[in-house]
């Protein structure tokens, strides 16, 4: 069995979950959540807590994949229920000169140096908000209850520009340490 896998999964208050045809639903305060989970994993919610047990019936595939499931289903609904529940944020920080963020609803504008602004329309079960505040790198905060998709949406924006080890510069999380080089000035010795 996995070690991700054996854990079960407290169900907060103010979340209800359903498992019903392979699939597992949860509902909560900031949103609904569903996810296909493989025959080969049974799925029992029972006390207030979500288990997860291989299913030895199931020989359509061998066990290694079906002890690979038991943990990555488990996490994938964990990730559901603290979404529903607290949700996700993610802090962009822009770094350069030049560099500008806004937002009207769910399009964000980007100004990164090139020589048009790139437009991104967002899904609506994120929610942008872009700072700039003055002698400060402009902020694109993003929030959102499916952490799977937050976390696609973040790595499509940091494309765009991603950070550059000579000068730092580019689209970068809140807290992220680039690694830098020096320059060719260093190297010339």
């Amino acid at each position: 069995m996995s070690r991700i896998g054996k854990l079960p999964i407290s169900i907060p208050a103010g979340v209800t979950v359903n498992f019903k045809d392979d699939v597992v639903t949860v509902k909560g305060p900031k949103g609904e959540l569903s996810q296909y989970v493989n025959p080969a994993i049974k799925v029992t919610i029972e006390d207030g807590h979500i288990s997860f047990v291989e299913n030895e019936e199931t020989m359509q595939d061998d066990p290694k994949q079906r002890h690979a499931f038991h943990g990555l289903y488990r996490a994938l609904v964990n990730n559901m229920v603290i979404g529903v529940s607290e949700g996700y944020k993610k802090e962009l920080e822009l770094v350069g000169v030049g560099y500008r963020v806004s937002n009207q609803g769910n399009i964000i504008e980007l100004a990164l140096g090139y020589t048009h602004n790139i437009f991104l329309q967002l899904p609506p079960e994120v929610k942008v908000e872009t700072k700039s505040e003055r002698n400060k790198n402009p902020l694109i905060l993003l929030e959102s209850c499916d952490k799977q998709l937050l976390g696609q949406i973040c790595a499509k924006i940091r494309s765009f520009r991603k950070p550059e080890p000579y000068k730092g510069k580019g689209i970068k999380f809140v807290g992220e340490i680039i690694r830098r080089k020096s320059g060719k000035a260093a190297g010339a010795k």
